[in-house]
């Protein structure tokens, strides 16, 4: 029996599993049977499924790691800085016992990272407590926690390393790809704090802090794409991708070109994200490429040819023969996939994704 090809994962509904049975010629014995070994596989007993069960899982989480953020927003005049160091730790400690119980049964493998994501997510409180109990702040005191989120300081880097580092300790032990959020999390705001740190108190132009960050979102988006490369399971990649992209993008965006050339490079760069997500088979590269580039259309529609009469026709038949080319697609999908994808796992197959490679 030839091995099937490797395939990006599928949800299947028991009513779509039972059509594609019927019409490649399965008995109804048959389809049942494969139907309950397929669900009674032990590597599926806790795959990330959108169900009552799974959106449970995380909406708990989230609504605990919100009532954390609270306290670290509102309670420290309480319990000053070593009361909130004990608390989060202990939540933390808390955390971890829980999960490691979850983790041991394969059924209860997502409450479990989730408890463990939730455990990293402590880590800034602590370290904000601790440095509020020292009084040490490498840049000054930030004043209170509330501040963490909206504010850019650069006294916060240390509690975002701080994140980063928990995050890598509890992924290499708990292969959990959830865990990868706080960590990007962490990281995109270290992207705004560390130009701070960096540029200094003198040099605070919004035009440098833009430089700094969209560079840092280009290192985030290479930890992301090497993450991608040695992924063989879980999606490990996907929250890299989105917090190096919002880093990046918004960097990219906030820059104040003057120059209609520059401004057209803007545009380049966005189609460009648009074709790296056909060939990472990534959509969050083509979300922020299809807003960068719409806002380079509405800087033509608005600017450039404000009083044009011809450019609105102009760029409605441009939409409609993007609107073509993608039915001719449709029409010819497989073979130009085939093409596509065998052209382009000859020329850089050892480059792409194990997820691109198999779309």
């Amino acid at each position: 029996m030839s091995p099937l090809p490797h395939q990006t994962t599928m949800q299947l509904t028991s009513a779509q599993f039972q059509t594609a049975a019927t019409e490649v010629g399965l008995t109804d014995d048959q389809t049942r049977r494969l139907w309950e070994k397929l669900n009674a596989d032990p590597g599926r007993a806790d795959a990330p499924r959108f169900d009552t069960a799974h959106v449970a899982y995380y909406l708990g989480a989230m609504i605990v790691i919100g009532a954390m953020g609270w306290l670290m927003g509102n309670a420290w005049e309480v319990f000053e800085g070593g009361g909130l160091t004990l608390i989060a730790c202990g939540y933390a400690v808390i955390f971890c016992i829980g999960g490691r119980n979850f983790w041991r049964n394969r059924g209860l493998r997502t409450p479990g990272g989730l408890l463990f994501t939730m455990a990293v997510c402590m880590t800034p409180l602590a370290l904000y407590g601790l440095s509020r109990w020292t009084g040490f702040w490498p840049a000054g005191d930030p004043g209170g926690y509330h501040g963490f989120h909206p504010r850019i300081h650069a006294s916060w880097v240390f509690m975002e390393i701080g994140t980063v580092l928990a995050g890598l300790v509890a992924l290499r032990k708990y292969r959990f790809a959830f865990i990868t959020a706080p960590i990007a999390f962490a990281l995109w705001f270290l992207s705004m704090d560390l130009s701070e740190w960096i540029l200094g108190q003198s040099y605070r132009s919004w035009e440098e802090r833009s430089f700094v960050t969209m560079l840092f979102g280009m290192a985030i988006l290479a930890v992301a794409y090497f993450t991608d490369l040695r992924n063989r399971g879980e999606d490990f990649a996907f929250w890299l991708y989105l917090f190096g992209l919002l880093a990046f993008w918004g960097g990219l965006s906030s820059l104040d070109s003057s120059s209609e050339l520059g401004k057209a490079i803007y545009c380049a760069i966005n189609l460009f994200l648009i074709v790296v997500s056909l060939v990472l088979r990534r959509r969050v590269f083509v979300i922020f490429g299809a807003l960068g580039f719409f806002g380079y259309l509405g800087h033509l529609a608005h600017r450039v040819f404000a009083d044009s009469v011809v450019f609105p026709f102009a760029l409605t038949a441009l939409g409609l023969a993007v609107i073509g080319a993608g039915i001719v697609y449709n029409r010819h999908r497989q073979t130009l996939e085939l093409i596509i994808g065998n052209k382009l796992t000859r020329l850089c197959g050892n480059f792409l994704p194990a997820r691109a490679r198999s779309a």
